[in-house]
C-alpha cells in the first residue's frame, strides 16, 4: 500500500494558513501557481507570494535564500524582494514545513529576453561574495532528493546514485573559465519575472558561490532537451560574452543539469503524480544514453 503523499491539498492548505496567520492576513482565495519541487501560492488578500519547500531534505536552503535576497537588495540587484513584516523563513510543525514569502511582481504582459537575462546575470555575478552563502554544490540537491524520494524503484535509485558519483568525479577535474561569483544556479527565462519596473530574477534555491559559467548552462540545455529555439541560447551567449557550448567541459555540466532536471520532482512524486510519465521517460533516456530526445517540462 502506498503511503499518503507528503503534501496533500489539505496539508498544503494547512501550511498556507499558518503562514497567513503570521502575516495577519486571510489565506482564502490563494491561487496555486505551480507545484513541482515547491508549492507556490499567490495570495489574494495582499500582493505576496508564498513558496512552500517540497523536500524535507532541502528545507535548510530557505535560510540561505533569505540571506541572499537581503544581500541582493543591499546591492540593488534586480531580483524579487522578501515580503516585509514577517520573520523568515517561516517554519511550521503541524504540518512540518518551511516557507518563504515574497512581494508580488505584477506581470507586465511579456516574457524576458535572453539579452535581459544576460544583463541580470552580469549584475548578479558582480556583487561581493556574501557571508554564509555556501559553495556551489550542484549535485547536493540531487542526492538529497534521492534520499527524500516519495517513491523510487531501487534500480533507478542505484542508477542515479552511480551517475552522481561518476559526474561528480568528472566535475572535480574541470578547470572553469570566467572565474567564480555568486551564481543563480537555475538561470533560465522562466526564472525571470517582468514587472512594471523591468525584469527581475527569482528562485534562488540552487544559488551558491561557484563558476560563473554554470549560469549559462540551463538555457543551453533547454535548447537541447526542451526544443527551445537555438537562437535563444545564442542571444544569451552573445550578450553575456561567452559560449559554453564551445567549451570542452560542457558535456559534464550538461550531465549535471540533466540529473537535476530529472530528479527535481522525486520528493513530491505522490503529491504530484501527473509528472510520473515524464519522469519515467527521462530516466529511460538517461539509462539508454539518448541525448537527442526532447523532454516536456514538469508541470
Amino acid at each position: 500500500m502506498l503511503r499518503e503523499p507528503r503534501f496533500t491539498p489539505d496539508k498544503l492548505q494547512a501550511a498556507l494558513q499558518v503562514v497567513c496567520k503570521r502575516l495577519g492576513v486571510d489565506h482564502e482565495g490563494a491561487r496555486l501557481l505551480r507545484f513541482t519541487n515547491n508549492a507556490v501560492y499567490a495570495l489574494k488578500s495582499i500582493p505576496a507570494v508564498v513558496r512552500i519547500v517540497g523536500s524535507r531534505k532541502l528545507m535548510h536552503r530557505a535560510a540561505k535564500v533569505v540571506r541572499l535576497a537581503r544581500h541582493l537588495e543591499q546591492h540593488d540587484v534586480p531580483a524579487v524582494r522578501l515580503y516585509p513584516g514577517i520573520a523568515q523563513p517561516v517554519y511550521g510543525d503541524n504540518p512540518v514545513f518551511t516557507a518563504t514569502v515574497w512581494r508580488w511582481v505584477e506581470p507586465a504582459g511579456r516574457t524576458a529576453t535572453p539579452e535581459e537575462l544576460a544583463e541580470l546575470l552580469k549584475r548578479l555575478h558582480a556583487v561581493p561574495k556574501p557571508e554564509h552563502i555556501g559553495p556551489w554544490e550542484p549535485l547536493a540537491d540531487v542526492q538529497a532528493r534521492l534520499q527524500d524520494a516519495e517513491e523510487l524503484d531501487p534500480d533507478d535509485r542505484a542508477f542515479l546514485l552511480a551517475a552522481c558519483r561518476r559526474v561528480q568525479d568528472e566535475l572535480q577535474r574541470l578547470e572553469f573559465p570566467l572565474g567564480s561569483a555568486v551564481v543563480h544556479g537555475d538561470a533560465h527565462l522562466g526564472n525571470v519575472l517582468v514587472g512594471p519596473d523591468g525584469p527581475v530574477l527569482c528562485d534562488f534555491d540552487s544559488s551558491g558561490y561557484g563558476p560563473r559559467i554554470w549560469d549559462l548552462v540551463p538555457v543551453a540545455v533547454g535548447g537541447q532537451r526542451f526544443g527551445e529555439p537555438a537562437s535563444v541560447y545564442q542571444a544569451l551567449a552573445d550578450a553575456y560574452g561567452f559560449d559554453v557550448l564551445q567549451w570542452s567541459g560542457y558535456p559534464v555540466l550538461r550531465a549535471v543539469r540533466e540529473l537535476k532536471l530529472t530528479t527535481s520532482v522525486l520528493p513530491t512524486l505522490r503529491s504530484n503524480p501527473q509528472v510520473r510519465p515524464e519522469l519515467r521517460r527521462r530516466l529511460a533516456d538517461l539509462r539508454a544514453g539518448r541525448s537527442e530526445t526532447v523532454w516536456t517540462r514538469y508541470r
